[in-house]
Parts: C-alpha cells; structure tokens; sequence
C-alpha cells in the first residue's frame, strides 16, 4: 500500500507565506519554508501598509515578514532600512492620490493620515507586488535556460492566474530574458523581450496539454462560453491531436494575437519519427527591439510546405454558437492595434 503512494502529492489549502507565519508563531525552524535558526527572530519588512505624519515625522505601518497582518508596527522613517520597498510604496502612493484626488486640489499625503480608500487600495496593491513576486521565483526555480522571467503589472490590481502550472521548459528551454506583463488595453498577460531578439532566431515553444482532437471538441464548447481558448491543433499530417495550454503550459501561454506579429510558427522534429506529434516552435520574424511585445498570428498562415499545418484552433468564440460551427458563432474583437489589423481574430 506504501509503495502505491510513493510520488503522491496532495494540495495545501495554507498558502506558502501563511506556513512561515506558523512556523515564527510557534518557533519551530523549517529551512524548506526558509525560517531558519539565524532569522527565526530576525524582522525584516515585507511590505507597507499605510502612512501618516505626526508633527512633521513620517511613520510607516509595516507588515513583518513572517508574521500575521495584526502584529504590524508603525515605525518612523529612520528606523526603516528598505530604500527599494519605501521607493515602491511612494511610487504607489503617487499614483493613487493621482488617482483618486480631486481636480485643482494638490496630490500630496495628508498630514495625519491617508484617506481610508486610499490606503485599502495600498494594501492591495502591495500584496498584489508579493504575490507577483512569489510567482516569478517559482517560474525562475529550477530553470535549466538561461532566460529569465520577470511579472510585472502597473495596470490593475490581478495577481498571479488561478488554475495555471508552469511547465517546466525542455533542454533548450528560452534563451532571452522575457518579461509577463499586465496590459492596458483589456488583452490580460502579455509577454515583452527584455533584450533584442535577432530575425530568424528561436524565440520559445508553445508547450501545453497533448489532447485527442474528440476530447479537444469537448474543451472547446466549455472554453467558448468563456470565450477564449489556448487549443492549438497538431494537424501536420492529420487531425489527431490537439495541444491545450489552458492549464498546462509555459510562458507561450501569455503570448498575445496581432494580425502584424514578430513571430512564426513552425513544426518542428526532436527526438520523435512521429509526424502526428510535431512541436510547435515560434520564431522571430524580423528583429525584435528590447521592451517589444511578443505575438504570433492566432489565425496565422503557414509557410506553403506546411499549409494546412499548425493552427491555433479556429473554432474560437464567444458563446451563442453550435460546436463545430465557427460561422453560427459570434466574431471576436481584435485589439491587437496594428495598422492592418483585420479587427476580428477569426
């Protein structure tokens, strides 16, 4: 009975910052967790929770890590020794008073404190930075490439996608640094180059679920009443196959549409005879400017060798419409915003 359980692993309903918390209440030392010997007592600032100014001195409320939101200090400036996360709450402060101000008035804090909209939204916004940055250590753990991945959302208050796993990359893995970003025109996560990409050059692989085409028809009819889709065919020979990186997948999972795109795809053979089984490699199309959004064409057309290969699924829409029927179904907007953009996706 032991030997059918090696391997096995079940989900905790305690998050990962929720298990340190424990561990420092209790004292008990857990290196897995990161709590050790050395900073079991050690009080480092997680992040800032509010602000106010008392006879000109400024005090922070500040969130311990390691420990619960009630046993959060205020603590006046100088007994703070964070320049980066002060430098970041100010930033968010900024942008707030911005945001919620009225007109002809000043954007400066308040002299006894900030108004409670202002510093409910600060407090969000800051574990919204922790979850993102706990997100990108666990993209970044482990990884064999050499391109790193970077989070980052100065859009809306999103935190890392629910029901998402990342796929650990094969050998080759990406050889650019690549950042997941918030965008700010209603197209969710978007995938940016930190680096300049050269034309011609392997960019990443669209890895996902490998699905049977009947099983893909299923998921298809669910995911047009959500009205989105990450179903692409492996049709290079004949329709068996389908690859899903709805919940399964990989950084290509966040990559955009544009009816202009920077990137190609192309099957490709690695170590497999198997022509149902292609991989789907997306390369670059022409040189590619560091801080330049990735995308790839979802409604692409193949290079002639490869016509009727490799397609994301076309079936694509909005609920309303039959299964197997994408001319029953409504069109999708396109937002892609390229000069000759064909304003539908499909």
């Amino acid at each position: 009975m032991a030997e059918n359980l090696k391997g096995c692993s079940v989900y905790c309903k305690s998050s990962w910052v929720q298990l340190q918390d424990l561990c420092r209440l209790a004292k008990v030392v857990c290196p897995d967790l990161g709590v050790t010997r050395r900073n079991l007592s050690h009080f480092e600032v997680e992040y800032l929770c509010d602000y106010k100014r008392v006879r000109e001195e400024e005090f922070y409320l500040v969130k311990w890590r390691g420990y619960p939101e009630s046993e959060s200090t205020w603590e006046p400036r100088k007994n703070l020794r964070c320049p980066g996360v002060l430098k970041q709450f100010h930033q968010d402060l900024e942008a707030a008073l911005q945001r919620w101000s009225r007109p002809g008035r000043p954007r400066r804090p308040p002299l006894h404190g900030l108004e409670p909209l202002v510093a409910a939204y600060l407090l969000q916004k800051a574990k919204q930075r922790r979850a993102l940055w706990r997100w990108e250590c666990q993209l970044n753990a482990k990884r064999s490439h050499r391109g790193r991945i970077t989070v980052e959302n100065e859009v809306d208050l999103d935190g890392p996608p629910r029901d998402f796993i990342y796929i650990n990359e094969y050998k080759k893995g990406i050889r650019y640094d690549l950042c997941i970003f918030r965008t700010d025109n209603g197209r969710g996560w978007g995938v940016r180059t930190l680096e300049k990409i050269r034309k011609n050059t392997f960019v990443m692989e669209y890895v996902g679920e490998i699905i049977t085409s009947e099983e893909a028809e299923r998921r298809g009819q669910i995911y047009d009443r959500q009205g989105a889709t990450y179903l692409f065919d492996l049709d290079y020979v004949e329709d068996v196959y389908t690859v899903d990186a709805a919940y399964y997948g990989n950084i290509s999972h966040f990559v955009n549409h544009s009816c202009d795109p920077n990137l190609q795809v192309y099957n490709v053979f690695i170590d497999n005879l198997d022509e149902r089984l292609p991989r789907i490699a997306l390369f670059a199309t022409r040189p590619i400017r560091a801080g330049e959004e990735l995308t790839f064409d979802y409604n692409m057309h193949v290079d002639p060798v490869d016509a009727e290969s490799t397609r994301m699924d076309s079936n694509l829409g909005l609920a309303g419409g039959l299964a197997g029927s994408p001319k029953k179904r409504l069109r999708i907007e396109c937002k892609c915003g390229a000069p000759a953009c064909r304003k539908y996706l499909f």
